[in-house]
């Protein structure tokens, strides 16, 4: 439980299905010891973790803080700068939802007897020739698989998406018919929950040994290496990049390849930034067998793409894709079905 609507109504509906709720709340992060801003804020901030707490105990079933801090440091956090410091854009969601939404909570499950794991992802479970797949949700404007496809068939049996047949709109309806007016036109966040203020930058800098010797000024480069100008370190920059480039070329310029070892950022044009392939580790192919052509999507926003040709580490587009970026996840579908994914190198 989030503190957040789509937790809380997760747990409305199952209390009205028959089930025994018990509620978890995660610590993953101090604001003020990683940050170096006293600002608590954020789906596991002080506020949210009590609000969560509140929630719980109106509705009648248990609450526990679980602290993760140490975990998350080492997992999300640590693979957050990692990337960023090595030229990539990484997706924190998607290594939280695995080893701590998952991976840490089913062990906290098992120790309450808990059956089953609960969340407030829009998402379903769909059961497909005695297998278990994540399926998009029925809100395709809310659908959040691809921050899940690293979750185990294994894991997804033990899950339950309370929300996966419904929009947000009927979400918010269900709040406000059970008296939570003020949770139902909260405004949510779309932030990273342990970055203050959606600024990585001041992040990095706070929390990187040495930030100002391994990030300065650099060259600006066109893809046949020409200098263009001066740029105020790497890991200010990712792909596809418009705004707050700081030189003027005589037309828009967009960010099309970051190089940490060099401190080279590449401008280009729009139409520079699409590709018809991609490089990729980490993944887990189960493809369905009725023929259906698998898509893949390369970010949380963007449309699923036919997949012409894939192998172990390396996909083939039908068609062109715009602003494929390093550290961000590939999802392969078949049939609105996850059925695996990867992190673009």
């Amino acid at each position: 439980m989030s503190g957040g609507i789509d937790s809380t109504v997760s747990a409305m509906l199952l209390l009205e299905q028959g089930y025994e709720v018990v509620g978890v709340t995660f610590r993953t992060y101090d604001s003020i010891k990683e940050s170096c801003i006293a600002k608590e804020k954020g789906c596991c901030s002080i506020e949210s973790i009590m609000e969560a707490k509140h929630n719980a105990e109106k509705m009648g079933f248990e609450h526990y803080i679980v602290d993760f801090r140490d975990t998350f440091r080492r997992c999300v956090i640590s693979n957050f700068i990692d990337e960023y410091m090595s030229g990539r854009t990484p997706n924190p969601c998607v290594l939280c939802n695995s080893h701590i939404k998952w991976g840490e909570l089913v062990r906290v499950a098992d120790e309450h007897h808990c059956d089953y794991i609960a969340t407030g992802h829009y998402a379903r479970i769909i059961e497909r020739d005695g297998h278990v797949y994540l399926g998009a949700a029925a809100d395709t404007h809310k659908d959040q698989t691809y921050f899940l496809w690293m979750l185990t068939e294994e894991q997804l049996r033990r899950t339950i998406f309370p929300l996966g047949d419904l929009t947000k709109d009927q979400v918010r309806e269900i709040a406000r018919q059970h008296g939570y007016e003020k949770l139902a036109t909260k405004r949510e966040s779309q932030e990273i929950c342990f970055v203050p203020d959606d600024d990585y930058r001041a992040f990095l800098r706070a929390n990187v040994p040495n930030y100002d010797e391994r990030v300065h000024a650099g060259e600006y480069v066109n893809a046949q290496g020409k200098v263009l100008g001066q740029h105020e370190g790497f890991v200010n920059y990712t792909i596809g990049q418009r705004k707050g480039l700081g030189i003027a070329l005589g037309q828009r310029a967009f960010v099309t390849h970051i190089d940490a070892a060099t401190n080279r950022v590449t401008l280009g044009t729009y139409d520079d930034l699409y590709a018809t392939e991609l490089r990729f580790k980490g993944y887990g192919l189960r493809v369905i067998g009725d023929g259906t052509p698998i898509s893949a999507k390369v970010r949380y926003r963007s449309q699923a793409v036919e997949v012409k040709k894939i192998d172990e580490s390396r996909l083939e587009f039908a068609t062109p894709v715009w602003g494929i970026t390093p550290g961000q996840s590939v999802v392969l579908y078949q049939d609105n079905l996850v059925i695996g994914g990867g992190i673009i190198i």
